[in-house]
């Protein structure tokens, strides 16, 4: 494609015709497309498409279907934007509304996004909540489905990355515990089931790493997408899981659906620091809580 600027160096042909490929990949409607139908939005011939997919699937970038000879983009793309930053959302819009939510529920919270085959906390209250000794817990990365964070993305992402989820988690890169309910099918449908059906992701104790935890978890979503999710964390021996999700659950769908609305229409909300604004004392002692 003309750059509108000359160059000593000649194009990479196989370079641009590989890009090509994974473009018209990613604008196929149902997120797969057999090496026919990409040789018809490329322009290429089938033989050159089929070669670019096997050395696309060598990178690890797209993998075939055995069941239809179809082909899809993995996770791996997402490491090619890696260095670019588009969430200037998180700290411009959440953050201020996270505040909020801090001073509606008083439990910390966690903004977190996909990584792989976890989540990633981009973002949390932590720091300023009185009931968490917890301060550094930006870029923890939480199990994919055992916490709510987690379930909440999982349940409610496109069916093609929930299968590539799949796929990293039973290769074991995320620990014995994951690769075993990532390979137990009926417990992953009957996960997406029911966090569809409750408007919500939970776990209680679910998470063997901090067994005395609960959350609470919705997703985020930007144009016909997941991007992220947004929990509340408390104490189990605290709080019952019901007066949790009574409490919690509104609040959450509610800070979440603004964040929504401030990605479509950026507003001004409420500046970041109101997170630290005054909070009612004699509250009782809390061990520190995580996820």
């Amino acid at each position: 494609m003309p750059t509108g600027r000359t160059s000593p160096y000649a194009s990479v042909r196989g370079l641009t015709r590989g890009l090509d490929v994974l473009k018209a990949l990613n604008r196929m409607e149902s997120g797969r497309g057999t090496a026919l139908q990409l040789s018809g939005l490329t322009g290429l011939h089938r033989t050159t498409v089929r070669r670019l997919l096997e050395t696309l699937i060598a990178e690890g970038f797209v993998r075939r279907s055995d069941s239809d000879d179809s082909y899809r983009l993995t996770l791996q793309v997402r490491a090619l934007s890696e260095g670019f930053n588009d969430d200037e959302w998180i700290s411009t819009i959440a953050a201020p509304l996270m505040g909020e939510l801090l001073q509606r529920v008083l439990w910390p919270s966690d903004l977190t996004t996909p990584d792989g085959d976890a989540m990633i906390i981009r973002e949390t209250t932590h720091r300023f909540s009185p009931l968490s000794f917890h301060r550094a817990m930006v870029g923890r990365r939480l199990p994919m489905l055992s916490t709510a964070a987690g379930r909440a993305y999982f349940a409610y992402c496109g069916d093609a990355e929930r299968e590539d989820v799949l796929n990293l988690l039973r290769s074991g890169a995320a620990g014995e515990e994951q690769a075993a309910l990532a390979n137990n099918a009926a417990y992953v449908r009957k996960l997406v089931e029911r966090v569809r059906a409750d408007g919500f992701g939970s776990n209680r104790g679910d998470w063997l790493e901090q067994r005395k935890i609960g959350a609470v978890a919705v997703p985020i979503r930007h144009q016909d997408r997941v991007r992220g999710s947004l929990n509340v964390v408390y104490l189990a021996r605290a709080l019952s899981e019901e007066e949790a999700i009574k409490r919690f659950v509104e609040p959450l769908q509610d800070i979440a659906d603004r964040v929504q609305e401030g990605m479509v229409s950026p507003a001004p909300v409420r500046g970041a620091s109101q997170a630290q604004a005054a909070i009612p004392g004699n509250l009782p002692d809390m061990s520190s809580t995580t996820a």
